[in-house]
């Protein structure tokens, strides 16, 4: 028989670096989830991505054990890290702080590919983009058609 779903928690954690303060201890410990086992886990999984913002769903169950998914890092946070930016833009309609190419864009756009609601790559880049733009971030050049 399968385990009743309790319910879920969405939190954005350092890649190696879950420890049971907070946002992931009250978070947890509140549905009486193992938080120590749950910051073991983690960190083992995502060594190879260590200091990267990663979201985490973690599915808790109606006995207290728990699964959890490791999704891509945000597109805002890749973006920051090409561009070399430390945040986006306070005005992103007024004030521009920095530029990437379409070809960046296309990588992160393959990069979270996983994680996002479209089927095509152009899809994503355009997805990519929006985001880009809304941090004052500039995309230069013309998009990429593959007619």
């Amino acid at each position: 028989m399968a385990k009743e779903i309790a319910g879920l928690i969405k939190l954005q954690i350092k890649g190696g670096a879950a420890n049971p303060s907070p946002p992931v201890g009250p978070a947890l410990g509140s549905k009486g989830i193992n938080i120590m086992e749950f910051c073991k886990q983690f960190n083992a999984r995502t060594q190879d991505k260590a200091g990267k913002v990663l979201p985490v769903v973690i599915t808790y169950y109606s006995d207290k054990s728990f699964d959890f998914i490791v999704k891509t890092p945000p597109v805002a946070i890749q973006l920051m890290e090409v561009s070399k930016l430390k945040s986006g833009s306070a005005e992103p309609n007024r004030k521009k702080v920095a530029e990437v190419t379409w070809e960046q864009v296309k990588q992160i756009a393959e990069d979270k590919m996983a994680d996002l609601n479209c089927f095509e790559i152009s899809s994503a880049m355009r997805m990519v983009a929006g985001t880009a733009r809304s941090m004052g971030i500039t995309v230069k050049g013309d998009f990429p058609n593959n007619n």
